[in-house]
């Protein structure tokens, strides 16, 4: 197996824009959360790594661990590439637990040698842990190869136990009409794997896109849900405005048949940079995801202090009705080292918010509207020259719009007529989350300030009663 070069590792110049309650790499660059569980009394999370450079390159799975899911230690890189299984980089995946020992199950990519990094072919492997630290990659590898109608799009397994038997579901784009699918495999031992065929495919490349990466089925309030970071799908209006999604489906897998019903594509998430979700169960059954802080085609400023790239909190995910939606997972309290802002007031023209350290706050905003369908609530977070991030919700259109400077367009989440806007904010160096009426809308976004002070604001287009409360966060707490 192949092992890191410390010699080539780059370090972190500056710290301006580093996070003080995100999980980050120690340097270089990180995307996808993968491999997320717990194991031996630690919750376990990976990520898409290049230790080398802050740019993207051949991909190492970088590991943290955590004994409450906000406070997190670095551990060693658990695989690196390089070996026959995975010569072009280990490509994400997942993690299960049999027998006290830990499986991760990845996608290993290979680069044909005409020099293009378009032209690759995919693999599916496998490497386990029995102390949750050293990893072995199973000497049997490859356990999956791509069947013969697919294109060289074939990654990103996601594995779980059903009725004593183990499922994974890999993100696949067919041959022979360039459009997403998902294919089902089963194991009894999680080394040897019987095909079981597409369980469903997209019906419009324009509507539904042509690869639906990092795929995620669980169960969830007595509904099946499959979770994917769609590519290629055009704008709807406010709707699929990202270069790629990060969406679902609401249904019904059929293990017998190998066939997965469901509903229409929802957004799971509505902001700028949310990318590449996963999620696991916690031993006590809540539902929580990670996902990226994507950029994709936007500059990265913290590529110039040897970094790049951060997953979200863990949020906890929940049902209304046939919709997904997430709330903060309840451990985040835990960051909280001090009550900065409990206050109540009407407002109307902008109002600051008195708190010493806005950008590594937790906001917690209630907004009660009048009656008449026709008023406007807002947020923002500013510097003396930009607006940063600005939150407002409309009640005559029943949208939440998010506004990030820099970004050719703003975000939109269709909400409803409510008289009363919850709105969970959490604001880290250069993140925010936001989270709308307990589960109906998130929006995930990325700033840079590089002037202080910054100031947080609160406005409404008609007199409105906000009550505000404000807690300093941070991971050290």
């Amino acid at each position: 197996m192949q092992k890191v070069d410390e010699s080539r590792v780059i370090k972190v110049t500056n710290t301006r824009y580093r996070e003080h309650f995100h999980i980050q790499t120690p340097a270089g660059w990180l995307n996808d959360p993968n491999g997320l569980c717990f194991f031996k009394g630690y919750y376990h999370v990976f990520y898409q790594f290049h230790p080398y450079s802050a740019e993207w390159g051949p991909m190492h799975w970088g590991h943290v661990r955590s004994k409450d899911l906000v406070h997190w230690e670095n551990l060693p890189v658990a695989l690196v590439p390089g070996d026959p299984e995975d010569s072009g980089g280990c490509f994400s995946g997942s993690a299960i637990v049999k027998n006290n020992r830990l499986y991760l199950i990845y996608t290993g990519h290979h680069y044909y040698d005409d020099g293009d990094q378009d032209h690759f072919w995919e693999n599916q492997n496998v490497a386990y842990s029995d102390d949750g630290v050293h990893f072995t990659k199973y000497a049997g590898n490859p356990v999956i190869e791509a069947p013969a109608d697919n294109s060289q799009d074939f990654r990103d397994p996601k594995v779980w136990e059903h009725d004593d038997q183990y499922y994974l579901v890999v993100g696949s784009r067919e041959q022979a009409n360039s459009r997403a699918r998902i294919l089902l495999y089963r194991s009894s031992d999680l080394l040897q794997w019987q095909y079981c065929g597409p369980i469903t495919a997209s019906q419009s490349i324009e509507l539904e896109g042509s690869m639906w990466e990092c795929p995620d089925l669980f169960r969830l309030n007595g509904q099946d849900i499959l979770a994917c970071s769609p590519m290629g799908i055009q704008p709807q209006r406010h709707r699929f405005l990202n270069l790629s999604q990060a969406a679902y489906f609401v249904g019904r897998l059929d293990y017998d048949q190998a066939r997965f019903a469901h509903y229409g594509l929802h957004l799971l998430d509505y902001g700028h940079n949310f990318y590449a979700p996963q999620s696991f169960l916690t031993p006590d059954g809540r539902r929580i995801q990670f996902g990226w802080f994507s950029s994709f085609d936007n500059p990265l400023p913290e590529q110039a202090d040897g970094w790049a790239g951060a997953l979200t909190l863990p949020r906890e995910l929940v049902m209304h009705g046939n919709r997904l939606g997430a709330i903060p997972a309840q451990e985040t309290a835990k960051l909280r080292v001090g009550e900065a802002l409990n206050t109540s007031a009407i407002i109307h023209s902008p109002h600051q918010l008195p708190v010493a350290d806005p950008q590594h706050t937790e906001w917690d905003l209630t907004f009660d509207l009048p009656n008449d369908y026709d008023s406007q609530v807002s947020w923002q977070l500013a510097n003396n020259d930009q607006l940063l991030i600005a939150l407002k919700y409309d009640q005559a259109t029943s949208e939440v719009t998010v506004h990030q400077h820099g970004q050719a367009s703003d975000r939109y989440a269709t909400i409803g007529h409510v008289h009363q806007l919850r709105a969970r904010i959490f604001v880290d160096t250069s993140s925010v989350e936001i989270f709308i009426n307990d589960g109906a809308a998130t929006f995930t976004e990325r700033y840079y300030n590089d002037q202080q002070p910054v100031t947080a604001t609160v406005a409404a287009s008609q007199p409105a009663a906000i009550a505000a409360k404000a807690y300093t966060l941070d991971m050290k707490g």
